[in-house]
């Protein structure tokens, strides 16, 4: 066979993962492009599958300079296909043609009045209020619709970890978090969790949702690092941050359609854990944070000193792949963020929990529950 003969080529492999649901783990394996769809290889064990190219979905459209897709089917509810390669994508975009940016712009045609009239809305709400249009649309969301985006992405996010649940850990949960609610604007609200989970992090999902990891508690030498890194989190939801970062990444038609169940659910998650908020955002937090500890009379240090070591921990890093270093991965520079914290003026401050509660918080995991299964009426 000559050189320039391709008839007969092997198709390209590619490199995916594959998730069975929320109650599985992620299989490594191959996909090709077939005749008829998108096979699915996950070797030994793991009977082969086909999606078909007129069954597939996608939360983002499929564009040609895509570095990576993320793939979904009616015929496999709950599971997805995360797909790398700059060739996949442009390949795929011609055997399914409905899945491009092009094939979205069009079906998205029957939201026109009503999103023109909500984009009109929030553009006034934003020219009287000072706020951006897309906070001004998540801020008139129904609560339901933002709790409904939120749980589908908390639990995409931890999936594979149970939540702690030992019952004098949660109680000292709600404690400090009742403490910092107290000075949050009226009528917000959080919802707290810890999961058992060895990376460092913490996150807001939408809905007023926080989620800390245990590798998080483990590191802070303190409650008040906690408080901090609690209050921080609060910020983003306060700013409703979650919401808007989703927004502006797939659109408001697609965002309306998402939190109506009409698809992409399972995704949010992950989306979510790719979006990464501007330093002006990060800021607000910064400042809503600083707000909440005051009004809690939790002294602002703690946050500082974690800013500050987990900036020692990222030299001291360099170059580590290690799961300690997710804050960082997520989060811009800590040292300019722990200036602003030395800066604030003191105020009378009492430790975030006294020293029988911060012993019961880090002991919250010794108790833990499974994930839900996933819910096959929904």
């Amino acid at each position: 066979m000559s050189p320039n003969d391709t008839t007969h080529a092997d198709p390209v492999r590619y490199y995916c993962r594959f998730t069975g649901g929320r109650a599985t783990s992620p299989v490594d394996g191959v996909a090709t492009l077939g005749l008829s769809g998108v096979e699915i290889d996950l070797g030994p064990g793991h009977p082969s599958q086909i999606w078909q190219y007129d069954r597939l979905r996608t939360l983002e459209p499929v564009r040609a300079n895509a570095i990576d897709v993320l793939l979904s089917s009616p015929d496999a509810p709950g599971a997805s296909l995360f797909v790398q390669g700059g060739r996949f994508a442009a390949d795929l975009a011609s055997h399914a043609p409905h899945l491009t940016a092009r094939a979205a712009r069009w079906r998205n045609w029957r939201w026109g009045l009503l999103l023109a009239a909500l984009v009109a809305l929030a553009v006034a709400a934003s020219f009287a209020a000072g706020w951006s249009p897309l906070r001004s649309f998540a801020t008139a969301l129904p609560d339901s619709w933002r709790q409904r985006l939120g749980d589908s992405a908390r639990e995409s996010m931890t999936q594979g970890h149970k939540q702690c649940a030992d019952a004098s850990g949660v109680a000292a949960l709600a404690k400090l978090s009742e403490r910092l609610s107290k000075a949050a604007p009226e009528g917000v609200s959080f919802n707290v969790r810890v999961y058992d989970w060895p990376l460092m992090n913490a996150f807001a999902v939408p809905g007023g949702q926080i989620v800390l990891t245990k590798g998080l508690i483990d590191k802070a030498e303190n409650p008040d690092e906690v408080a901090g890194v609690l209050a921080h989190e609060m910020g983003h939801g306060i700013e409703m941050h979650p919401e808007t970062g989703i927004i502006r990444s797939v659109g408001l038609a697609a965002a309306v359609e998402i939190m109506l169940g009409g698809g992409g659910l399972a995704n949010a998650g992950l989306m979510l854990a790719q979006l990464g908020y501007s330093r002006g955002a990060e800021r607000e937090a910064d400042l809503d944070a600083l707000h909440l500890l005051k009004g809690a009379g939790i002294a602002p240090k703690g946050l500082g000193n974690f800013f500050m070591r987990v900036t020692k921990m990222e030299t001291d890093n360099s170059g580590s792949n290690g799961g300690a270093l997710n804050w960082l991965r997520t989060h811009p520079p800590a040292a300019e963020r722990a200036k602003l914290v030395r800066q604030q003026p003191d105020y009378p401050a009492t430790p975030a929990l006294d020293a029988q509660s911060w012993q019961e918080l880090q002991s919250i995991c010794k108790t833990t529950i499974e994930p839900p299964k996933p819910d096959n009426n929904g």
